[in-house]
């Protein structure tokens, strides 16, 4: 990685585009800790924003939800908005075929979601400013409201329009490197904690030194399962159209192992994070200090619903989002076939063994990846709060940038051979 970064450096493009991408990250990091007009910040300390749904959206967003500040939504409504428009691609058959005509297609999407993306940051900002931070405004009146919505949501729109000019013009994909970056944030404030409870004889050497190689291993696990995939091999008949022969070659369908990424896990800790989110509000209310007792994260019950969600969850978004028989249909218009597996429903039958084997081990480690975490809160001396979403997130974006900066440099590479 390392190697790959300091090449990149030498080739004037690439390092233009990398200092790009931070002078963009520096103006996240700038925004998340500009404050809304109008908000009492002894109010606001003492609101604590650390725990359930709103501890989660605090992670999303780098600890701007917790600060009340312009970039408090994050890009949790582009992220909203970009899954339902996945899922309506599926339930509207105009904006399937809308999504196969190609390059224009998707730009119309991606318009549709942009659209999507302001009025759900509306929406937010408004039961945000109603609810939640109601109580933490100097003046709660109707202008004060009134501005931290439209700062709000105009802080989502700049962060989409941020992280579109990061893919245009600089390294790796915007909205994800602006979670990263926010999960990252933390991690000083940490390290510091940890440093201060060693000096204070709380926490043991030698357990922060385990912790610390039981990480290392936990990262090279999450990166072997996230790389890993099966490759079905596909032959591709020679066909004669007009005085040339085309096909003839052989290639693959790559199955990853972890096909949906982080999402069960959101899923998943949103469901369960109900409880959490709500039994603040209704403080003399039996029945939610009862569910708060029974979805805390330590409790035996909390980690098994947490790991049969991911797992569902796992399985719904995998069957949403890849479509074997869609596969099948393509390589046998243009030839192609799976040595010893008939084309057509054979070969869909085929592919879908193949995925449904894979992704129960992958919904597996999700959940495993999920639960370490609440186990070592729960059991170790150490008190460090870090979440197997953020794990798999920053090594997943991490993983993907250094993709893309190999990729430039092989294509680098390849103009100086051909010249």
């Amino acid at each position: 990685m390392l190697d790959t970064l300091k090449k990149a450096w030498r080739i004037p493009d690439l390092r233009r585009k990398i200092l790009y991408t931070f002078a963009m990250l520096i103006i996240f990091r700038l925004g998340s800790n500009l404050p809304i007009p109008g908000v009492d910040k002894v109010k606001l300390a003492a609101l604590g924003a650390d725990e359930g749904l709103l501890g989660f959206f605090n992670l999303m967003s780098g600890g701007s939800f917790k600060r009340f500040s312009v970039f408090a939504l994050g890009i949790a409504p582009y992220i909203t908005a970009s899954i339902v428009m996945n899922l309506l691609q599926i339930a509207i058959p105009a904006l399937e075929e809308l999504a196969k005509e190609g390059e224009s297609g998707r730009k119309t999407i991606a318009r549709y979601t942009r659209y999507l993306t302001v009025v759900l940051a509306l929406l937010q900002s408004f039961a945000l400013s109603n609810s939640i931070f109601a109580r933490v405004f100097i003046s709660n009146d109707f202008m004060s409201k009134f501005v931290a919505v439209i700062a709000m949501t105009a802080g989502t729109a700049f962060l989409m329009y941020l992280g579109e000019k990061i893919n245009e013009n600089g390294i790796g994909n915007g909205i994800s490197l602006f979670i990263f970056a926010g999960i990252i944030s933390s991690l000083p404030t940490g390290i510091y904690s940890i440093l201060l409870r060693i000096k204070a004889g709380e926490v043991n050497v030698l357990t922060l030194l385990a912790f610390a190689i039981g990480a290392l291993l936990l990262v090279a696990a999450v990166i072997y399962i996230q790389e890993g995939q099966r490759k079905i091999p596909v032959q591709y008949s020679k066909r004669v159209i007009g005085r040339k022969m085309y096909g003839g070659q052989s290639s693959h369908i790559p199955l990853k192992i972890n096909q949906t990424g982080v999402i069960p896990v959101i899923f998943a800790t949103s469901i369960l994070a109900i409880p959490q989110t709500v039994a603040p509000f209704f403080p003399n209310s039996n029945f939610w200090a009862g569910a708060l007792r029974v979805f805390d994260s330590k409790t035996i019950l909390y980690n098994v619903l947490n790991a049969l969600l991911i797992i569902f969850f796992t399985y719904f978004y995998t069957s949403v989002t890849f479509n074997p028989e869609e596969i099948a249909d393509n390589m046998k218009k243009n030839g192609g076939f799976i040595p010893g597996i008939r084309p057509g429903r054979p070969t869909s039958n085929f592919i879908k063994r193949s995925l449904n084997k894979l992704t129960i081990v992958g919904a597996i480690f999700l959940a495993i990846i999920a639960s370490i975490p609440n186990v070592l809160l729960a059991y170790s001396s150490l008190g460090i709060r870090f979440g197997g979403t953020s794990l798999l997130i920053v090594i997943g974006v991490a993983l993907e940038t250094m993709k893309q900066i190999e990729a430039q440099l092989v294509m680098r590479h390849y103009k100086g051979f051909l010249r």
